[in-house]
């Protein structure tokens, strides 16, 4: 898909005189049946020049909605002809990009099912959903994707189209360019796709979408239309999304969440500009200058993290200024209320800090965020109110697959940190006897895809057990706790929830992850990945020697410094929750290493197993001097 350039990057990309009157909006159907009403809803509202922006040679370039709406209608009718039927099964192998949206839509508009697939999957994980989905095509988006799918071609009988989104004009063995397609379905009339179109149904699949299998094989979660019609007017009412907004897309649209938020971008007509990767989304912030964006709490530990290192380094007196910046900013934020003001003194020092320290962090991010959406797991309490009393609002949510995602958020004008809001409207929540969430809406998946054994386990009398822990306060704000499968139960007979515990490790700058262990064993133990930079400073400024990481974790000094760090962070637990042993890892846990899934969730099992020398080390380290 091309587009037009888009302007400078200092200016802002959407252009005000072409954005819907109030009056044209409000006059608008507000709700849609289908997911397949999202682009005739764009042209009626919001025919822009830049609905959708990419980078290309440099330059961000601009999509308009006419030419989306024109390549959704071609693609979906060059599809059909391809042999596409309702119904059928379509998967999506891409990363974030136009094309990626654009083929969702012309999937859902064909009556097909969209199956999205996490790029950084391995050839046979890739197999194993084609396989399970029965999917008749793929649409892939590099070279690299497209050899993944010709290493398992051949046990896939159902698979009849392979759709190469980079093919350019070149021919390609066994595949078909993405553009040969489009150009197949331009010529076509309109009335087949309008047949398709309106014969979709609100209770008809419109995706199906694989869980990341932390514990096991990967389940086909079944979202009908209406299960995300549903969250998304919800969530729309909850947040004020706009067609002003520039919202930058870096996580994942394989994942619900980051696909669930752009149906809510389309849906308001906002902007959608797509990271070049997740490792360009620091300079993509500044070009672009978003007013929101969405990320999982690593991300917002990362820029924590590296903005105190920036500022801890800098020389004195600065420093100073800076430590008392981070100071009064967490004290804002965590006396902060919608509707309240900051006690004089502090909003007094608030002011001086912003005008020293926090418009720089702001502009680092853009300089124009409304706010940040925070989901996928718990953000520690800690870095919300620091980024909040910076002036960078983090609405923390919480959902799952099966949810179509969202379950409860935090809104603008009704936010608690340290928790993950309150539900959405329609959808109801409560605590069962044993602490899991419990919930009840049309949001709700029609079940697992040829699995009504799981889907009974999960859906009794009406209520989806999500499988987490956690509680609602009086004024119904949610707070998670942990998850119910990862609970370890000590030799004792003591419960321990691993992630608060995991993310108070985090909370240090020397900690990048921390895995808690301990179940079935006698006490609790950690295995700790440390900041690695952060670290080589600690290392220089004291004439430590090494040269690459290990030689940093086998280093008395630096075990010593972690068994300091440590004695803090057990000063706030309860004693059957500290951590008594624990070892420095010299390499990340990673999505490659089989460690990790696809939205950044520990493999708790594939890492002990892993490390299992290393854990029984420590446990046999500690009968041995006969510590408890």
């Amino acid at each position: 898909m091309t587009g037009g350039p888009a302007g400078p990057a200092s200016r802002t990309p959407v252009r005000s005189d072409r954005l819907p009157r109030p009056e044209m909006e409000a006059r608008a159907p507000m709700d849609i049946r289908t997911l397949c009403d999202l682009p005739p809803r764009l042209m009626a509202l919001f025919d822009r020049p830049d609905l959708l922006y990419y980078k290309e040679a440099g330059s961000w370039r601009g999509i308009s909605t006419r030419d989306f709406c024109r390549r959704v209608r071609d693609l979906a009718l060059g599809m059909i002809a391809c042999g596409v039927r309702a119904g059928d099964r379509v998967a999506i192998l891409s990363e974030n990009r136009p094309e990626w949206t654009a083929t969702d839509q012309a999937i859902l508009a064909a009556g097909a099912v969209s199956v999205p697939i996490y790029t950084s999957l391995l050839p046979e994980q890739i197999a194993f959903i084609l396989k399970d989905a029965a999917a008749v095509a793929v649409v892939v988006s590099t070279r690299d994707q497209l050899e993944k799918i010709r290493a398992v071609r051949s046990g896939l009988p159902a698979l009849r189209e392979v759709i190469f989104m980079d093919a350019g004009g070149a021919p390609i063995d066994g595949a078909r360019g993405w553009h040969e397609v489009v150009g197949l379905g331009a010529p076509q009339p309109d009335a087949e796709l309008e047949v398709r179109r309106a014969g979709v149904r609100p209770d008809d699949l419109a995706s199906l979408i694989y869980t990341s299998g932390t514990t096991g094989a990967p389940k086909g979660v079944m979202l009908t239309h209406d299960n995300f019609v549903h969250n998304l007017q919800a969530c729309c009412a909850a947040i004020p999304f706009r067609a002003t907004d520039v919202c930058l897309s870096f996580l994942p649209l394989a994942h619900v969440y980051e696909r669930l938020v752009e149906f809510c971008y389309l849906y308001r007509g906002a902007s959608i500009a797509y990271a070049e990767s997740i490792e360009s989304v620091p300079q993509n912030l500044r070009e672009l200058r978003p007013t929101i964006a969405c990320g999982v709490p690593r991300v917002f530990e990362k820029v924590y993290k590296r903005t105190l290192e920036a500022g801890f380094g800098l020389p004195w007196p600065r420093r100073a200024i800076f430590a008392w910046a981070v100071d009064v900013a967490r004290r804002s934020g965590a006396a902060s209320r919608p509707g309240r003001s900051l006690p004089p003194a502090l909003r007094a020092q608030r002011i001086a800090a912003d005008r020293l320290v926090y418009r720089t962090l702001r502009e680092r991010l853009g300089g124009r965020l409304r706010f940040f959406i925070s989901g996928g797991a718990p953000l520690q309490q800690e870095i919300a109110e620091f980024f909040h009393g910076a002036g960078v609002l983090i609405l923390e949510g919480y959902g799952l697959t099966e949810t179509s995602p969202v379950v409860a958020l935090n809104r603008p004008e009704a936010f608690r940190f340290g928790t993950v809001g309150q539900p959405i409207d329609g959808v109801e929540v409560r605590v069962a006897e044993d602490g899991e969430i419990l919930t009840r809406s049309r949001s709700v998946m029609r079940g697992y895809f040829d699995n009504e054994a799981a889907t009974r386990e999960v859906i009794r009398d009406g209520w989806f057990h999500t499988g987490d822990i956690g509680k609602l306060d009086a004024d119904r704000y949610l707070t998670i706790t942990d998850r119910k499968k990862e609970l370890l139960k000590t030799s004792g007979g003591k419960f321990v929830a691993p992630q608060p515990i995991e993310n108070l490790l985090r909370s240090d700058r020397f900690v990048q992850q921390a895995v808690v262990i301990g179940d079935g064993r006698r006490f609790v133990a950690a295995l700790i990945v440390p900041a690695f930079d952060q670290l080589a400073h600690y290392a220089r400024a004291r004439g430590i020697p090494f040269g690459d990481p290990r030689d940093l974790v086998g280093h008395p000094r630096i075990h010593g410094l972690f068994e300091k760090r440590l004695t803090r962070v057990n000063a706030e637990l309860p004693r059957y929750e500290q951590i008594k042993k624990f070892r420095l890892l010299a390499q990340e846990f990673s999505q490659e290493n089989g460690e990790m899934t696809p939205t950044l969730k520990f493999r708790r099992k594939a890492i002990e197993e892993r490390y299992r020398p290393l854990i029984e080390e420590m446990y046999e380290e500690n009968r041995s001097s006969g510590a408890a």
